[in-house]
C-alpha cells in the first residue's frame, strides 16, 4: 500500500494532474506539437535501449519467454472480452464495437515508461524483457478488433489492405521500439555507457514535460467529446481495471517478479492512442474515431496514470 501511495505522489504523476488541471481551467498552457514528437521519440528509443541492454545482460530467460506467451495472449483475446461489454452494456454497434475493443487489447507506450519510471524509484523495476513484450502486444489486438467488427458483415473492406498492413507491422513505434531494443541488445552494457547521461539520466526529466502535454491533451479531448455515454465511461475505467488484473495474476503464476507482474498488468491495463487509432482509420473509416479516443485517451489514459499504476502495484505486492 505505501509503494502504491508513493507512486500517486512521484513527480511524474503530478506533472500529468498538472497538465489536466491547467486544461480544465482553460489555460493557454501548451506544449509546441514538434517538441511533444521529439519528446515521444526520445522516449521510446530510451524505453528500447534500456531494455535492450538489459537482455543482453542477463539473456533470454524461460521468464522472458513466458512473459511474452502471456502478453501476445492477451492481446489477442482482451478485445473479444472488451467487446461483449461494449455491444452489451455499452450498447455500441458491431463497428463501433471492434474498433474501441482493438485500442483495449493493445498498449499504451506512455503508460508504460511511466509505470517503469515509478516502479523503479520504488525498488521494483520490471525486467527488462518487458519492452519486447510491449511491442509484440501492439499489433494482435488490431487483428482481433477487425475480426470482431467484421464478422458482422456491415465493416466492408475498403480497398486499403496494403497500407494497413504497412501500418500495422511498420508503424513508427513499433519500428523505433523494436530497432532501438536490438541496438542495446547489439551495444550492451559497455557500448551503452558512453550514451547513459542522455537516454538515461535525463529520462525522467523528459518523461515528467511529456507527462504534462498529455494532462493537457487529454483533458481537451474529453471536455470537447460529443459522444461519449455514462455506460462508455465506466467501461473506460472498468476495462483498465479488470484487463490489468488479469495480466498481474497471470504474471505473478507464471513466477515473473513483482516488479514485471505489475508492468505486465499495467500492459494488459492500458488502452493505446496512437497505433491502433491509426490503423482503424485506414481499416474501419464507418467507426466514430471521437468515440474511441475520447475513451481511450480521455478517460483509460488519466486513470491509468493516476490510479490504475498504483492498483496494479498494491495487487502485484499482495500476490507476491
Amino acid at each position: 500500500m505505501a509503494t502504491a501511495l508513493d507512486t500517486l505522489l512521484s513527480p511524474v504523476i503530478l506533472f500529468f494532474v498538472l497538465g489536466a488541471l491547467a486544461a480544465l481551467a482553460r489555460s493557454d498552457l501548451a506544449i509546441p506539437e514538434a517538441i511533444a514528437k521529439g519528446m515521444s521519440l526520445y522516449l521510446m528509443a530510451a524505453i528500447g535501449l534500456k531494455g535492450g541492454v538489459n537482455v543482453a545482460a542477463n539473456g533470454v530467460t524461460t521468464s522472458m519467454l513466458a512473459a511474452i506467451a502471456v502478453g501476445v495472449a492477451l492481446s489477442f483475446a482482451i478485445p473479444f472480452f472488451a467487446a461483449a461489454l461494449l455491444r452489451g452494456f455499452g450498447r455500441l454497434d458491431p463497428v463501433n464495437a471492434g474498433a474501441v475493443a482493438a485500442h483495449y487489447g493493445s498498449v499504451s507506450v506512455v503508460t508504460f515508461a511511466t509505470a517503469t519510471d515509478v516502479l523503479t524509484g520504488a525498488g521494483l523495476a520490471p525486467a527488462g524483457y518487458m519492452v519486447a513484450v510491449l511491442a509484440l502486444m501492439e499489433t494482435p489486438a488490431i487483428l482481433s478488433g477487425l475480426a470482431i467488427a467484421r464478422r458482422s458483415g456491415t465493416a466492408a473492406s475498403n480497398g486499403h489492405g496494403s497500407e494497413l498492413w504497412r501500418e500495422v507491422l511498420l508503424n513508427g513505434s513499433v519500428v523505433l521500439l523494436i530497432g532501438s531494443f536490438l541496438i542495446g541488445l547489439v551495444a550492451g552494457k559497455q557500448g551503452f555507457e558512453p550514451i547513459r547521461p542522455v537516454f538515461d539520466t535525463a529520462f525522467r526529466g523528459v518523461l515528467c514535460l511529456f507527462l504534462l502535454d498529455m494532462g493537457l491533451i487529454a483533458a481537451r479531448r474529453l471536455a470537447e467529446s460529443r459522444v461519449l455515454t455514462a455506460r462508455l465511461a465506466v467501461l473506460a475505467i472498468v476495462l483498465p481495471v479488470v484487463n490489468g488484473a488479469v495480466g498481474v495474476v497471470l504474471g505473478s503464476l507464471i513466477g515473473l517478479d513483482t516488479g514485471t507482474a505489475a508492468a505486465l498488468g499495467v500492459l494488459a491495463g492500458s488502452a493505446s492512442y496512437i497505433a491502433v487509432p491509426a490503423a482503424m482509420r485506414l481499416a474501419l473509416p464507418q467507426a466514430d474515431p471521437g468515440l474511441y479516443l475520447a475513451m481511450s485517451l480521455g478517460i483509460s489514459f488519466p486513470f491509468n496514470v493516476t490510479l490504475g499504476i498504483p492498483f496494479v502495484t498494491f495487487l502485484a505486492e499482495a500476490l507476491a
